[in-house]
């Protein structure tokens, strides 16, 4: 068997053109793939950057919320609820809503302003410069050091601006793990100061984080704030479903999947015509090998591994290619989205193999109606 293999990888390399070609097909539909559902999978990380950027292991919200960018402010009595809920640690609000911020060029930008609880500062950012308990002073802001961090001027600890015609200085400069989807700058400051600061309705807690006493007693919290007519979610469900507020309720999952499943049908296409070609090119070879005493399930074989390592190998170069481009545009691409993970790699892996299956299906039912005789009588 092993001498068969190294004749169908002869067969399949020497013949330079038809190789080339079949690879080239399979790693742009590879590319494409993997590049597309990078695309995806980085917008969905990003949508959930506040969530993430935070970090809080439960968070209550009004019910009806889709969108973390448009928060539904709830009453303070709710925080009072959270708070006498059996194995709640702690539970604090969290101020969400965007300010105008006029910069030093008469232009203005919109920023992201967060209000962490002004008594525990629960949520607040690892600070790369500045300390912790200077945003306690007066019109004190610290600003998270990611993709759109530049869109403020890039403001140094001491830079003054205007957020909504009042006062406001930069007194750290945070590190974010996730930046922001639409390429707004986050600002941090304290609740009292945020809520003073922009234009609220009656309600101004956007979302309340708990902190439950222990794991164990999370499902029975959620369980609580549901009867209070109010949505509990833990991180992990409340990521889910900002996602699946991006797939299913606008354009972009939508779009996304049709392009990836034209980029397979392109690659699927090619690489068939091409590998049925390449079999009809070599047919007489085949049929040699069957005058010598081949069987059929060898030939298979044959085939089967002949489309596999082409297959493995277009997988190989477009996840390179793709995570090269990915590479040079997160560092030269402000707010380049695309990130590869577990699961697009194994969608990408899947769908090549069905790609090989289609490949080898075409040029088996061709090998196996050759006949020796046909081959020596022409």
């Amino acid at each position: 068997m092993k001498g068969i293999l190294r004749v169908a990888l002869k067969l399949l390399v020497n013949d330079r053109g038809k190789f080339a070609a079949l690879i080239v097909g399979i790693t742009f539909a590879m590319f494409l793939i993997v590049q597309l559902t990078s695309i995806f999978s980085g917008i969905l990380t990003k949508a959930s950057a506040t969530i993430i950027n935070i970090g809080s292991k439960v968070w209550v919200m009004d019910p009806s919320l889709q969108n973390p960018l448009n928060t539904i402010p709830m009453p303070s009595y709710v925080l009072d609820l959270v708070k006498s809920i059996d194995g709640v640690k702690y539970a604090v609000p969290l101020y969400s809503g965007v300010g105008l911020v006029k910069l030093k060029d008469g232009n203005w930008q919109p920023a992201t302003v967060l209000g962490l609880d002004d008594a525990t500062l629960v949520g607040r950012p690892a600070l790369l410069e500045g300390k912790i308990d200077d945003i306690f002073g007066a019109d004190a802001f610290i600003i998270a050091k990611d993709e759109d961090y530049p869109k403020l001027e890039s403001p140094q600890i001491g830079t003054t601006f205007e957020i909504n015609d009042h006062r406001s200085v930069i007194v750290g400069i945070a590190k974010a793990p996730v930046g922001g989807l639409f390429g707004i700058p986050t600002l941090y400051t304290t609740y009292n100061r945020a809520v003073q600061y922009l234009p609220n309705t009656r309600y101004t807690i956007a979302y309340i984080l708990v902190e439950p006493k222990s794991e164990a007693d999370i499902p029975g919290i959620l369980e609580a704030v549901k009867k209070t007519g109010y949505l509990g979610l833990t991180r992990g469900e409340f990521e889910k479903k900002v996602s699946n507020y991006y797939i299913f309720q606008t354009g972009v999952g939508t779009n996304i999947l049709m392009m990836t499943f034209i980029s397979f049908l392109v690659g699927m296409s090619i690489s068939g015509q091409t590998f049925y070609t390449f079999v009809l090119e070599n047919l007489e070879k085949f049929g040699a090998l069957k005058a010598i005493g081949a069987r059929n399930s060898e030939l298979v074989y044959m085939i089967l591994c002949q489309a596999s390592f082409s297959a493995l190998t277009g997988y190989g170069l477009g996840v390179g290619l793709s995570a090269l481009l990915i590479a040079v545009g997160k560092k030269y691409v402000p707010n380049y989205t695309a990130e590869i993970g577990f699961w697009n790699l194994g969608l990408a892996l899947v769908m090549v193999f069905v790609v090989a299956a289609f490949s080898s299906l075409i040029a088996v039912r061709k090998v196996m109606t050759v006949q020796p005789f046909d081959i020596f009588r022409g």
